[in-house]
């Protein structure tokens, strides 16, 4: 993907590279391939995910200017009366009205499509329901498995298109073993993290054509070049459908069963304060605790069952097993010895060294070095090199060696 040019940018094809093993399979002479279509682009319709922001208003444009059948879409996905007063929230009534500007200027159709529903059923009770559980979620991961991918993805089957495109920086990568999803050329905008429970069958039928430019500042004067007046648009910054980015204002207004309050306990036993709910803190907390010992505490663990917040020193923090549910293989699956990968436990963390091996409920995951702050409700996704090998959530996690924190 990403090869195609805004107007005084070349086109160019990706050089062939070597594949790298994974778990026994070996692959050579790798190629990243075009967009593969079997028809000319006059002959194909792609329907183009149009949040309203830069990326994909570029993508759109870019389908357009090579000649492809383009059908914009956006998804109005919560009451945004409140969003639109505030820069920095995505998907917001303003976005919708940039998202159709771009597509009137581009000459495309352009969908408004109403999933509120779903988007309050898959997403946003989803999140109260994890903070409630004790958990810390990631309601970007549900929509784009739940809402983007999955219906949105159906819409465009419906419309006779051949792919949907978004403005996601990842990279689609064609083999001849099948499709495979890579990280970003960009490093700092790479969101691979976000897309692990993407399906192989998904991503046969998606496109992330920024996924190989090199940086956020090329895909801003591509939009410049494009005549797209919304170039220097802020990115979105907060989850959408919180825009105070007080999140536990959304939690309690949709399950305000979860308030309930309880116990600040040290892992030594003592009781050191009160709380309002679990659903206000994250393992690995540090500020807001409401408690003063004279040294540096953080959030240990969460007991939602007990109502009880657990706090620590740092070192109490330190993990090396990680027990991961719901895993999406994006290669088959290894054997008993599991295989060796590069793991990313939180999206803003570097990746480090494990092994990932499979179980009946999921995978474990034997960190070379302990890590701190490891969430149940995050993401935990393997890399072998630059590919998504799998992905899964993040469900409980151990400390099974005697290294800790100096």
């Amino acid at each position: 993907d990403g090869l195609l040019a805004a107007p005084g940018l070349e086109r160019h094809h990706p050089e062939q590279m070597q594949g790298v093993g994974v778990a026994g399979i070996r692959r050579q002479d790798v190629v990243i391939k075009p967009f593969g279509f079997a028809k000319p682009p006059g002959e194909t319709r792609v329907v183009a995910a149009m949040s309203g922001g830069v990326d994909s208003s570029v993508v759109a444009a870019m389908l357009k200017r090579e000649g492809y059948d383009v059908v914009g879409v956006t998804l109005q996905l919560y009451d945004h009366g409140e969003a639109v007063r505030r820069a920095g929230a995505c998907c917001a009534g303003v976005d919708i009205y940039d998202a159709r500007r771009v597509a009137d200027r581009l000459g495309i159709a352009h969908y408004v499509l109403n999933y509120e529903e779903r988007f309050r059923t898959n997403v946003m009770e989803s999140f109260a329901a994890s903070y409630a559980r004790g958990e810390t979620p990631i309601p970007c991961v549900e929509c784009n498995r739940t809402v983007k991918f999955r219906d949105l993805l159906e819409t465009a089957r419906d419309l006779g298109a051949e792919a949907l495109a978004t403005g996601h920086y990842a990279r689609r990568v064609v083999t001849d073993t099948g499709v495979e999803l890579h990280r970003a050329v960009d490093p700092v905008r790479d969101q691979s993290y976000f897309l692990f429970a993407t399906t192989p069958e998904q991503l046969a039928f998606l496109r992330f054509p920024l996924g190989s430019k090199p940086s956020k500042g090329e895909t801003r004067a591509m939009a410049q070049r494009f005549g797209l007046d919304l170039a220097d648009k802020p990115d979105s910054q907060d989850i959408c459908f919180v825009p105070t980015g007080r999140y536990a204002d959304v939690v309690e207004r949709l399950r305000p069963d979860a308030a309930v309050p309880g116990e600040i306990v040290h892992i030594d036993g003592r009781v050191l304060g009160q709380h309002e709910g679990v659903f206000r803190y994250t393992v690995g907390q540090r500020r807001g605790l409401g408690v003063a010992t004279g040294e540096p505490l953080y959030v240990v663990a969460l007991d939602a069952a007990k109502a009880r917040v657990i706090v620590g020193p740092e070192a109490a923090l330190a993990r090396d097993l990680v027990t991961v549910s719901a895993v999406n293989w994006l290669m088959p699956v290894p054997g008993a010895d599991g295989v060796a990968v590069m793991v990313k436990l939180r999206s803003a963390q570097p990746p480090i060294p494990a092994r990932l091996v499979p179980t009946e409920a999921g995978a474990r995951l034997h960190l070379a070095e302990p890590a701190f702050g490891v969430a149940p409700g995050q993401a935990a996704v393997a890399y072998v090199g630059d590919r998504v090998v799998a992905g899964g959530w993040i469900a409980a996690s151990a400390l099974t060696s005697l290294a800790t924190a100096a």
